[in-house]
């Protein structure tokens, strides 16, 4: 199979619209699950520092994890705003957001759990920005290595490759399902939900990265991302399995 092949300026162009469609998309899956909930609206005091401290974290966590990734681009293009602006990841956008959040509640006195409510966004956001990955092609960097699989995509090189932005979204599509389906049980715990969400796609980063162009090897031959995601997980599980394994009722603040 062949995509669609773009030229780099319309592929920015389309990747940037994706990339919007996705942020939109989410804040309002969110915006109706607190209407859903009888929650009021996103400008009440506690969801709107929540919300402002997602979006700062993510977008600082997009770069900082796109500069590990890509660290030989710091002596050509460090100083360069633009390059600084171009860069992105769903793994720095989805740690970054899990420490604003975690900041602004500190700061704002909220003691509850608040992430179980970012789930759907999350899997509607990957899912539609990873669409916009797909058409940018071999301009976006998210595209696996060659493959001899019926599903490959040559995306504009003559080179049959793993479509890795399409498994991403099923793996989104897939996994949300499962922990909607599981939300009886998951309810009883507040937060774990959204811990199951993230360890899941640190994990599965961190497999399906070993079938992508490693930019910049770091030990073992991880790529930064997958580095990252190692970090991590090594944090993170220990949170999620002690929440799992408590008795109903008991709540992290994640």
């Amino acid at each position: 199979m062949k995509a669609p092949v773009l030229t780099p300026d319309t592929a920015h162009m389309v990747h940037l619209l994706f990339e919007w469609a996705a942020l939109a998309a989410g804040v309002q899956v969110y915006r109706w699950q607190r209407r859903r909930a009888g929650q009021g609206g996103m400008l009440q005091p506690g969801s709107f520092a929540v919300v402002i401290g997602c979006i700062l974290g993510a977008a600082i966590g997009n770069k900082l994890v796109f500069w590990i990734e890509w660290p030989q681009l710091w002596a050509e293009h460090g100083a360069s705003l633009q390059a600084w602006a171009s860069g992105q990841s769903i793994v720095g956008g989805l740690l970054g957001g899990l420490i604003g959040v975690e900041l602004a509640k500190k700061l704002s006195g909220i003691q509850h759990s608040t992430g179980d409510q970012f789930v759907l966004p999350l899997v509607a956001g990957t899912i539609i920005g990873r669409i916009g990955c797909f058409l940018a092609g071999l301009n976006d960097g998210t595209y696996g290595v060659a493959s001899g699989l019926p599903w490959a995509i040559d995306f504009g090189d003559g080179i049959p490759r793993h479509p890795t932005q399409i498994y991403d979204m099923l793996f989104a599509l897939i996994w949300g399902g499962g922990l909607l389906y599981a939300r009886p049980w998951l309810q009883q715990k507040s937060g774990l939900a959204f811990k199951f969400y993230l360890a899941g796609y640190l994990a599965w980063r961190l497999l399906v990265d070993a079938i992508k162009p490693v930019p910049y090897q770091y030990a073992g031959g991880l790529s930064g991302i997958q580095l990252v995601c190692v970090i991590a997980l090594a944090c993170y599980l220990p949170l999620l399995f002690r929440q799992a394994l408590s008795k109903p009722g008991y709540a992290e603040t994640a």
